[in-house]
C-alpha cells in the first residue's frame, strides 16, 4: 500500500482517521509505504486546502486485473460523493499500474512504515545514507502531529 505521510496530505482530519489503521494493517502483513512530501506550495490544513485536490485509489490483481479512480471504499463515496473509478482487466494497463507503484514505493518517493520490537509504528528514510528509522511522522511540526491525534479521537471517520 502507497498511501499519503502526515507531510504530503493536505488535509489532517483525513490523516487522523488513516493513523489507526496503519499498526493492525502491518501486524496483518501488509506493506506500507508513506509518499514523503516534496515541496508541494498549499499544504492545506486540519479540513482540507482552499483548492481542489485529485486523489487515486488503485489496486491490482493478477498483474492485469484492477482498479483506478477516487472512489473510496465506503458508504459516503458510495452514496453521497460525485466520485467514481474503472474496473479494468488489461496487462499493458496493469503493468503500468505496477511501474507506478514501485516509482512510489521507492526509497526517493516514500518511508517504509514498519513496527518494532515494542509495536510501535516507526517510518524508515531509506533514501539516507545509513538509512534512518525515525520515532515520529517524517517532515511534521508538533503542533501538525498533535491536531491530527486530537482530530483522531473525535467520531469524525464517517465524514471522511
Amino acid at each position: 500500500v502507497v498511501t499519503n505521510s502526515l507531510a504530503a496530505n493536505d488535509v489532517a482530519a483525513v490523516h487522523g482517521g488513516y493513523m489507526h489503521y496503519r499498526a493492525p494493517l502491518l501486524r496483518s502483513g501488509v506493506h506500507l509505504y508513506e509518499l514523503k512530501a516534496h515541496g508541494h506550495g498549499d499544504r492545506g490544513g486540519l479540513f482540507g486546502s482552499s483548492g481542489a485536490s485529485l486523489h487515486t485509489k488503485a489496486f491490482l490483481l493478477d498483474d492485469r486485473r484492477g482498479f483506478v479512480g477516487s472512489f473510496n471504499l465506503d458508504p459516503r463515496s458510495a452514496y453521497l460523493n460525485t466520485e467514481m473509478g474503472v474496473l479494468f482487466d488489461d496487462a499493458v494497463l496493469g503493468a503500468q499500474l505496477r511501474a507506478e507503484y514501485l516509482r512510489l514505493a521507492d526509497p526517493a518517493q516514500s518511508y517504509w512504515v514498519t513496527l518494532d520490537a515494542q509495536d510501535r509504528v516507526r517510518w524508515l528514510d531509506r533514501a539516507a545514507q545509513p538509512p534512518v528509522l525515525l520515532d515520529r511522522e517524517p517532515d511534521t511540526s508538533f503542533w501538525l502531529r498533535a491536531s491530527a491525534r486530537a482530530i483522531s479521537w473525535l467520531p469524525l471517520e464517517s465524514q471522511l
